[in-house]
């Protein structure tokens, strides 16, 4: 269905305005958490597994940064204020879509869409740079699965491990401890969720520079893709 603008004809909304709200909140919040989380880390390039951990001390993995502990006084008040503008964001984002029926229409895969070759299809026409979102809007399996992953597993791991990191929470739940095996584990899990995201981002902006920019960025802005043109 088109609807005329000023003369021109546009396709039906793409985003409604709830959902742009909630991502380009998410994104700035994100942004925020991985400056401040780069200048926390700092602190102490290494990560360890269990409860215990320090830069002298022997660690699961070393990272090639420089140890700079001016930072971390800004960097953890912008991190937790960060993290809880994220947790709202998505608690929001998932409760709409959740009564809106989003989740289901947008974001749950068909049957037919993860069967093995299928999959492997998009996987090609993605590595090709042709993994953009069909014609009519909808998401690609790849990208629903993304999407989801995003939503229902890492962003619920670094909640969780975050709050184990702090410990006026673990002092009222110490079951968090068991849950993840210690402080230092937590933070090496919520590190590599962290990375898995930055990773989910950096795809997910090449898809987008891959893919009609100039349509998706306005259909992100203004909940139109662009004109019948742009958008075939």
């Amino acid at each position: 269905m088109m609807i005329e603008t000023r003369g021109r004809p546009f396709s039906r909304v793409r985003h409604p305005a709830w959902v742009r709200l909630t991502h380009w909140t998410g994104a700035a919040a994100t942004l925020a958490l991985m400056v401040s989380g780069t200048a926390i880390l700092l602190a102490l390039p290494k990560l360890f597994w269990g409860e215990t951990g320090a830069n002298n001390a022997p660690a699961w993995m070393t990272l090639p940064l420089p140890v700079d502990l001016e930072q971390t006084g800004w960097a953890r008040n912008l991190h937790f204020l960060a993290a809880w503008i994220f947790v709202l964001n998505g608690a929001a984002y998932l409760g709409l879509a959740l009564l809106r029926g989003h989740l289901r229409r947008r974001l749950l895969p068909e049957p037919a869409e993860i069967r093995p070759r299928a999959l492997a299809g998009e996987i090609r026409a993605h590595l090709r740079l042709r993994g953009g979102a069909p014609p009519s809007g909808r998401y690609n399996a790849l990208q629903k699965i993304a999407y989801l992953v995003v939503l229902l597993v890492l962003a619920p791991l670094m909640l969780l491990t975050g709050l184990t990191m702090s410990p006026g929470v673990t002092a009222a739940w110490p079951e968090l401890f068991t849950l993840f095996g210690g402080r230092q584990s937590a933070r090496t899990i919520h590190f590599l969720a962290a990375f898995a995201m930055v990773a989910f981002l950096a795809i997910h902006i090449w898809q987008v520079l891959a893919n009609r920019p100039v349509a998706l960025m306005r259909g992100m802005i203004l909940g139109r893709a662009g004109n019948a043109e742009e958008t075939r």
